[in-house]
């Protein structure tokens, strides 16, 4: 072969007219993985080119000659000199010359090319792609409210939906009690009065005067006692309400009167137990208990001796637990920890829960120790109920919300709900069945349905299933109190419209 015919193919090699053959073994990598199945496949190369930003197109307020309404006056350059610079919709202000020729050099001239290099150089090389997601499959599955009967609901005498209304308080209905048999109920309120009322005819059989607005009453929980305790303003009263079985009322009254005193301890711990008068006795008053400063809630323990009352503004002294039979009473603080709103007993075990404004701590009462301290997330607590389970406690807030907890997984709420347009004046489950309510000052009550499953893995299902409506608002109040049926899926409602409202 001739040395033109060798210069001749160099050269072609040196300019890529004739390329060598590639070597397929070399190419193939030495170490591969035995079972991806994506390896012969080529991936496709995606090439997203994202043009670099474009610069804003100059307007009329920047030309040597605006016209006159784009030229500011002098307040207007005051305050955009005032403002920060970060602040101002333009960096510049306008300005009118005759000719062009007269328009000086632009000082800010290389400070903008320098911002304007920066723009090309940090431009975001991340494209993000709009995602399209089906606002149904967000939600999660819940079941339908039919499926979920029975619960009460709005109606007029009509396919079994009962609406009663009791009528007859003068002022605001503040509080309700049911009987544990579900035959009677007793309100309390503004009007200085207490009501017994009979369940299913929805007449008032009883009135009794208290000589001062009622805050707070309580049934007592053992059916084999005919018992209320009443919270009038600083002092809570033990009535025997003399409704249903005759021999029920004279044990009771036997019960109270075997007493048999045993030194001073209702003095020593900052209350004052006596006996009611003649008078009081004969209205069914058996037993005052006089605190220093007012009472905003009184309950029962579960075996019907025991019951607590809250003095919001005692200090110190702001949970009283007294014990009926031996009329004596103990403060279990030495502290106040926080302005103490609500206490409850725990339904089957020794346990005192106590709501301050922001928090709920589980006391053993046996231990005398601090259990637990749930977290609210709340402003300012107003209720609380307990399942009667025990495990599960429910918390309405004066901001609108609902906290549901399940001590058991955490110390913070399992779930919030915000159903409510205005403050949360009651929370409470049934007795029975998987329902709880809440009343609010915008005259409505939510029922919900929720159940406790028996298996610790699975979550409880919390779904509301009717809004109930009826009270009008008063002053800014709605529905002060709500307490269901013990028995039946009924719910009683009492309104700053002087109405208590059943809806089955």
């Amino acid at each position: 072969m001739g040395t033109q015919r060798v210069m001749k193919i160099v050269r072609a090699i040196r300019n890529g007219w004739i390329k060598p053959k590639k070597d397929e073994k070399a190419d193939k990598p030495r170490y591969y993985l035995i079972w991806d199945k994506e390896d012969d496949q080529t991936k496709p190369r995606h090439n997203m080119h994202i043009p670099a930003p474009k610069m804003k197109l100059p307007g009329h307020e920047e030309s040597y000659n605006p016209p006159p309404e784009y030229l500011p006056t002098e307040e207007e350059i005051a305050a955009w000199e005032a403002m920060d610079p970060d602040d101002r919709s333009q960096n510049f202000l306008p300005k009118k010359y005759s000719s062009l020729r007269l328009v000086p050099a632009y000082n800010k001239f290389i400070q903008e090319r320098f911002e304007r290099c920066l723009d090309l150089y940090l431009c975001p090389r991340q494209r993000k792609m709009r995602v399209k997601v089906n606002p149904e499959d967000l939600l999660p599955k819940l079941p339908r409210p039919k499926d979920l009967q029975p619960f009460p609901v709005n109606g007029i005498y009509c396919k079994n939906k009962l609406f009663m209304v009791y009528k007859g308080h003068t002022g605001a209905v503040r509080c309700l009690a049911v009987d544990p048999l579900g035959q009677w109920i007793a309100s309390g309120g503004d009007d200085k009065v207490v009501k017994f009322w009979e369940v299913c005819t929805g007449r008032c059989i009883k009135t009794l005067q208290c000589g001062g607005a009622v805050h707070s009453i309580a049934w007592n929980p053992n059916p084999s006692l005919t018992l209320l305790a009443i919270v009038v303003e600083h002092k809570a009263v033990i009535v025997n309400h003399s409704l249903g079985d005759k021999l029920l009322c004279a044990a009771t009254d036997e019960l109270i009167e075997s007493y048999t005193p045993q030194g001073e301890a209702g003095k020593e711990s900052g209350v004052q137990w006596s006996v009611a008068n003649e008078e009081d006795y004969k209205n069914g008053e058996r037993l005052v208990i006089k605190h220093n400063k007012v009472i905003s809630q009184i309950t029962w323990h579960g075996k019907g001796d025991y019951f607590a009352s809250v003095v919001p503004q005692g200090g110190n002294k702001s949970v009283f637990i007294h014990q009926m039979t031996k009329r004596r009473s103990q403060c279990p603080f030495k502290k106040a920890k926080g302005l103490i709103q609500r206490v409850l007993f725990h339904p089957t075990r020794p346990f005192l829960f106590v709501a301050t404004q922001r928090f709920i701590r589980v006391y053993n009462l046996t231990k005398q120790e601090l259990t637990k301290k749930l977290v609210s997330n709340a402003k300012w607590i107003s209720s609380m109920a307990v399942h009667p389970k025990g495990d599960n406690l429910i918390v309405g807030s004066y901001d609108r919300r609902l906290c549901w907890f399940d001590m058991d997984l955490s110390t913070k709420p399992y779930r919030t709900l915000r159903s409510h347009k205005k403050a949360l004046r009651q929370v409470t489950f049934h007795r029975h069945y998987p329902l709880f309510a809440s009343a609010s000052d915008d005259g409505t009550v939510i029922v919900c349905h929720g159940r406790i499953f028996n298996d610790l893995m699975q979550n409880p299902l919390i779904v509301p299933v009717k809004v109930l409506k009826g009270h009008k608002v008063q002053g800014e109040l709605g529905v002060l109190d709500c307490q269901f049926h013990p028995s039946q899926p009924w719910i009683f409602t009492a309104g700053a419209d002087h109405l208590i409202r059943l809806y089955t």
